[in-house]
Parts: structure tokens; C-alpha cells; sequence
């Protein structure tokens, strides 16, 4: 029986996993059916501009990722830990005070709530800082809405603020993921420092993959299926493994590892704009109130490296799967949310996520099983939480699984 494993994907969790394993003196082999790694953690370079897979940030909270990543070397650009909510024409500023004190009085006068209102949220704040991580996860389990409408949030403050944020980060307008996740996110948000490297976001799996032997990793090869000698590629090549670990997106995982459980999953579409100056001159991320696009920044303000010199990129994303033809609609909204006159920017790309993460809702298991049967795993963020944090954390589950079935 060979030693080897193979790891099916080479997304963040194919990558922490085989990272783990390789810790441990496994021999790894990684295969992935693109061309590049980093699964929907990708850049793309076109005309100078830096073109994520789709509106992300990288947080520095997230402890797997202090754990498994040199965080110093991503060369972070922050973005501001706020918002600028957009409704009916005006711009209202909401800061936390903590991290920009000059801009305390914004969310003071914000008219977002009444100030029971941002009482209830500063406590509610206060309270998933300082309380461990396990009293978060334990917490009784409701929905978010239900759990801002425990902690006394007015409709008002939810629909002006909360809800057109979180709808950007768990990808759903409804407010319905579980309270569990909620809290854990709101906590990160929280603490840590948030912005995206350099590079843009596909550094992140590049630097987990250059820390592979060469020979590891093999690009371009896709599996067609998972079999009793390991598993054999599109192409109708076999490659041994004593054992097998997929780690794909769901749909294909189900795929590979028929029975396995598929979660409801949510989407996302993004679109790239260049303009000749920056409409803001603020890298802060702005939500729209009324709900006609999800939320929208000038990432070139935050990472000037995103844009070639003399040039802006604003990066705005819509929920569900949109088209180039819907662009026009988005523009016409951008005009109305900066003030100026769109018409001249250059529309750069338009990227629709379809399966950009798992739908949380109660009752949320916040751990999936890692372990299929024996010599057979999964991992991905559809086994832990929606996020960069679950993703590697499900892949150094995965490892440790392998690792305990195989006695090293």
C-alpha cells in the first residue's frame, strides 16, 4: 500500500491540510483541476488592475490563520473598521470608536438608531469581545434577527445598518443565519484588523502552496473519481494513495464521496470598475440601505497597488448570480451612492460566485464530520463555518483525522 495521501483540491483547506500532514512527516500529493491555487481565493491581473475572485478581506482575527500563515509577509492594506451607510441620497458614517477615536462622534450622530440603539450594540459588541470563543459557540442558537431584536436593536437600526452589512459577509438579506456564527464573525470583526494583501487575496494560498516540496502540488489535473487504489484523474490515470482527502466545493465533494451531505449554498456577483481618479478619495466600505446593490468601496484607496498609477478601482458586489448585462444597473446605482458621474468608467470585470459560501442557518453545526470512512475525508468551509477561518480549520481536521486512522 503506498504512503502517500492525496489531497483532492487546492483550495485553503487542501492547503492547510496537506500543510499539516507534511508537519507530520506525511508524503502528500496535491492535485487541482485550475490552473492556479486558491479555489474561489484567487487574483487575477488584468491591465495592471488586481481582480479578486469576488469582493473579500482578509481578517486578522481569525486564529487558524495566525496559526498556519506568516500574516506580516501578506503586506496587509487595512481598510477603515466602519461603514458609510447609503440611503436616499444622503451618506451617514458609522466608525468603531476604538480604532478611529477622531471619528467617535460619527456613530454618535449617525442617524442609524436611536442612542438605545447604539447602547444595545456597544454592549452587545463589549460582550462577544471579551467573553471566550466557547461561551460564543455554546450560546443559545436562534436566528441573527431574532437575536438583535434579544439584545433590544430597533427594526430601524437592523434595516439601516446591520442587516445591509452582514448581507455582504454571510450572503443573505434575511438576517436568518444562526446567532452562533453571527457572534463569532461580529467578534472578529471586532478585534481584529481587516484589509487585503498587496498582492490581492490570492497571495494568501500562494504562500501556503510555496511552502509545499516542489513535486507536491500538480495543477491542471482534475479527478474524476475516488477509488479503492486512490484515484484517477480525467485524463484515466491512476494515482495510488493509502489515503484520500476531497477538497473541493461541495457540489463536487458530493460528487467524489457520493452520500455526502450538500448545504443550501449562497451566491454572490461582483463587478470591476476602473475610473481615471478615485470618486472618494476613502478607502471606507459602504452599504446601500435600500438595497439595489450589496455594498461597494475604491479598494485602489485602500491597496494602491490594486490599480495601475493615476487610476481607481472600485469593486462593487450584488447577492445571487448576475451577468455583464446587468452592469448598467449597477452604474446607474454607483452615479447615485458617489455623487458623480459614472459614465466614463471602464467596466473591467464581472465575477458570479455561485457557490461562495454555505447557508448557516439554525440549527448550524458549527463541526461537520471530517471523516467518511476509512481512508476517505472531506474538508472545506462546508464543514466548519462559511469563512477563510473554517476552510483552514477544516483542513487541519481532515489531517488530524488522517493522521489519528493512520497511528502517526
Amino acid at each position: 500500500m503506498p504512503d502517500t495521501v492525496v489531497i483532492v483540491g487546492a483550495g485553503l483547506a487542501g492547503l492547510a491540510c496537506a500543510l499539516r500532514l507534511r508537519s507530520a512527516g506525511v508524503e502528500v500529493r496535491v492535485v487541482e483541476a485550475a490552473d492556479e491555487v486558491g479555489g474561489r481565493v484567487r487574483t487575477d491581473v488584468v491591465d495592471g488592475f488586481r481582480l479578486d475572485h469576488g469582493f473579500q478581506v482578509f481578517n486578522t482575527a481569525y486564529p487558524e490563520a495566525a496559526r498556519v500563515l506568516d500574516v506580516a509577509a501578506l503586506d496587509l492594506r487595512p481598510i477603515p473598521s466602519g461603514l458609510i451607510s447609503f440611503e436616499r441620497g444622503r451618506r451617514e458614517r458609522f466608525m468603531l470608536p476604538w480604532r478611529h477615536p477622531g471619528q467617535a462622534l460619527s456613530g454618535l450622530l449617525a442617524d442609524v438608531g436611536s442612542p438605545a440603539d447604539k447602547a444595545a450594540l456597544a454592549a452587545l459588541t463589549a460582550r462577544d469581545v471579551l467573553l471566550p470563543v466557547s461561551r460564543l459557540r455554546d450560546g443559545r442558537e436562534r436566528t441573527t434577527r431574532e437575536e438583535l431584536r434579544h439584545w433590544g436593536v430597533s427594526p430601524r437600526m437592523v434595516e439601516k445598518l446591520i442587516r445591509p452589512f452582514l448581507s455582504g459577509v454571510v450572503l443573505e438579506r434575511e438576517l436568518e443565519t444562526s446567532s452562533r456564527f453571527f457572534h463569532l464573525i461580529w467578534r472578529a470583526f471586532a478585534r481584529g484588523t481587516v484589509g487585503v494583501p498587496a498582492p490581492g487575496m490570492g497571495e494568501i494560498p500562494r504562500q501556503l502552496a510555496a511552502r509545499l516540496p516542489p513535486g507536491t502540488l500538480a495543477l491542471g489535473t482534475p479527478v474524476a473519481a475516488v477509488t479503492g487504489e486512490g484515484v484517477e484523474t480525467a485524463g484515466g490515470a491512476t494515482i495510488p494513495a493509502r489515503a484520500v482527502v476531497v477538497a473541493t466545493d461541495p457540489a463536487t465533494a458530493a460528487t467524489l464521496c457520493p452520500g455526502l451531505e450538500i448545504p443550501e449554498m449562497r451566491s454572490v456577483t461582483t463587478f470591476y470598475h476602473a475610473a481615471s481618479r478615485s470618486p472618494m478619495d476613502d478607502p471606507t466600505q459602504i452599504i446601500d440601505a435600500e438595497g439595489h446593490i450589496t455594498d461597494t468601496l475604491v479598494i485602489s484607496d485602500a491597496a494602491p497597488e490594486y490599480a495601475p498609477p493615476g487610476r481607481a478601482l472600485v469593486s462593487t458586489s450584488v447577492l445571487g448570480v448576475l451577468s455583464g448585462a446587468d452592469e448598467p444597473r449597477v452604474r446607474a446605482r454607483l452615479s447615485q451612492i458617489y455623487g458623480t458621474d459614472t459614465s466614463d468608467w471602464e467596466h473591467l470585470a464581472t465575477y458570479a460566485v455561485r457557490e461562495a459560501l454555505p447557508a448557516m442557518v439554525p440549527p448550524f453545526r458549527l463541526r461537520r464530520p471530517v471523516r467518511l470512512a476509512p481512508g476517505r475525508y472531506v474538508c472545506g468551509d462546508h464543514r466548519d463555518t462559511g469563512s477563510q477561518q473554517g476552510a483552514l480549520v477544516s483542513g487541519r481536521r481532515a489531517a488530524d483525522a488522517v493522521l489519528a486512522d493512520l497511528g502517526a
